[in-house]
């Protein structure tokens, strides 16, 4: 079962719930479900933190326990786990190689240090405010997966030669990337969303960056201080980072060589990429998605130009062709031969099969708590619990989220129980219902999120630090998300 198809599946339930006053809004077997969905989550996190068992052990052990305990048919269950396995690797796994790639070339080729030598120009104090603005920027048409990897090789550079924690940095970064992507179209959860409520693109955006940029204020630079306390790691202890060793090499994060501060091109390079030509590789990527971004908001369906629009708007089409691009301007422009390239591209994906193999294992289980009924069961608790729409709709997305992970899963789904008790209201009530419903889809990532493991492995986190940075982060986002959402429907 597809994850579009899951959610079909909740919705229709749900509405058949809240349409048929003959029917029980709780019934055992949703308790049941819950329960099982719990034990399944908690069996994760003890195997990875009491055995520590590798995570993509502990994903397929706990996705099969709640395969098995939420009632799916035993000849499906191991079905629906490698469905949500293929259907995330599929599509983000080609997206992380891709990024790998780009992110590789950009730092070998010295692109790195020309954006942190920009970024580093000024006061130190205000380089978190730095690193929040550009992953806003670049999470503006983005996915978050996408951001992050393009982000990672700038954030970890930025950390060495600032010389600081690596969360100080890291988290305004992923702030700047999750707030966007919860609350501002052309993200596909909003964008949905505001299709299922029928919801004014316009007013949506608007409100939507209203309520972003004190959030990601709040959730970033300054909670990043917080993080950074919480978690004092440097560099040196990010899984897939840029490290710079003794000799001013590039070497393996967690080798034991903390060297000193050095640089992150490669010394066979002949010369740097100009900053000029970095930035226009960097943001080809994103000049290409928004192509498509316009096409779905403004573009009619049957117009000439859409279907080539979608084509080289799509972020597949848009990497790749970053990265052919990248190995002009951080390849042979700065020296490197063909066959010098070709092994840094194959070195790129090394660092990365662990990650997809956890990512996708995270997605695994996500479709397994799908299938097995925890999303119906979350949403007919909230639909009995006769909260307005505005709290409604956060609290059916935070226990949809929570269950199975998926921000996009969380929205349109959440959309889909809302939308019957939206009917009448005002635009801009409407877009509040959309934001609302995006604060809580972004509620307190863990073990079934594969962004979580994304975090995790780019950052070398353990999975309590993760928990205590990027966790916590999302859920300020959510709640904060909550509280303008709630103060602006009094001003507006």
């Amino acid at each position: 079962m597809s994850v579009l198809a899951a959610v079909n599946n909740v919705t229709n339930a749900i509405a058949a719930t809240a349409t048929d006053p003959t029917r029980k809004p709780w019934a055992i077997h949703d308790t049941e479900v819950l329960i099982v969905a719990l034990l399944g989550i908690a069996i994760v996190v003890l195997l990875i933190v009491m055995l520590k068992m590798h995570a993509f052990l502990a994903l397929t052990i706990g996705s099969l326990f709640v395969g098995v305990g939420s009632g799916i048919a035993l000849d499906k269950v191991t079905m629906s786990y490698e469905t949500g396995v293929g259907s995330v690797l599929g599509y983000v796994g080609v997206l992380i190689a891709l990024g790998a790639m780009l992110g590789k070339l950009l730092a070998d080729s010295g692109g790195a240090d020309k954006v942190v030598d920009t970024l580093l120009r000024g006061r130190t104090s205000i380089l978190p405010w730095k690193m929040a603005l550009i992953a806003v920027i670049i999470g503006i048409p983005m996915f978050f997966e996408i951001g992050l990897v393009l982000l990672i090789p700038v954030v970890m550079l930025a950390v060495h030669r600032a010389k600081g924690p690596v969360m100080r940095l890291g988290i305004p970064a992923l702030a700047g990337l999750s707030v966007l992507h919860g609350f501002i179209p052309p993200h596909p959860g909003p964008l949905a969303a505001i299709g299922i409520l029928h919801a004014n693109v316009g007013v949506t955006l608007a409100l939507g960056l209203l309520i972003a940029i004190p959030t990601v204020a709040i959730a970033g630079p300054l909670f990043g201080i917080l993080a950074a306390r919480m978690v004092p790691i440097g560099a040196a202890g990010a899984g897939l980072a840029v490290t710079v060793g003794s000799t001013g090499d590039p070497i393996a994060a967690g080798s034991g060589d903390s060297g000193t501060v050095g640089r992150a091109q490669d010394p066979n390079a002949t010369r740097s990429p100009s900053f000029a030509w970095t930035l226009i590789t960097l943001l080809s990527p994103l000049v290409l998605m928004l192509s498509t971004s316009g096409d779905d908001i403004w573009m009619v369906k049957g117009a000439q130009l859409r279907p080539t629009l979608d084509f080289i708007g799509d972020p597949v089409f848009a990497l790749l062709i970053a990265v052919l691009l990248a190995m002009l301007t951080f390849g042979t422009t700065v020296g490197f031969s063909a066959s010098v390239l070709t092994k840094k591209i194959g070195a790129s994906l090394m660092p990365i099969v662990g990650v997809l193999l956890i990512v996708g294992a995270g997605g695994g289980f996500k479709q397994v708590l799908v299938d097995g009924g925890t999303g119906i069961a979350i949403a007919k608790v909230a639909l009995a619990a006769g909260l307005s729409t505005l709290l409604l709709g956060w609290m059916v997305a935070v226990l949809i989220r929570l269950a199975t992970g998926s921000a996009t899963v969380a929205t349109v789904t959440s959309a889909g129980i809302i939308a019957p008790l939206a009917v009448g209201q005002s635009t801009t009530q409407l877009a509040l219902i959309v934001l609302a419903i995006g604060a809580g889809s972004l509620f307190f990532s863990h073990v079934n999120d594969a962004g979580f493991w994304l975090v995790k492995e780019y950052f070398g986190l353990t999975v309590g630090q993760t928990i205590k940075t990027w966790s916590v982060m999302e859920t300020i986002i959510s709640v904060m998300g909550l509280g303008l959402v709630l103060l602006l429907s009094h001003i507006v």
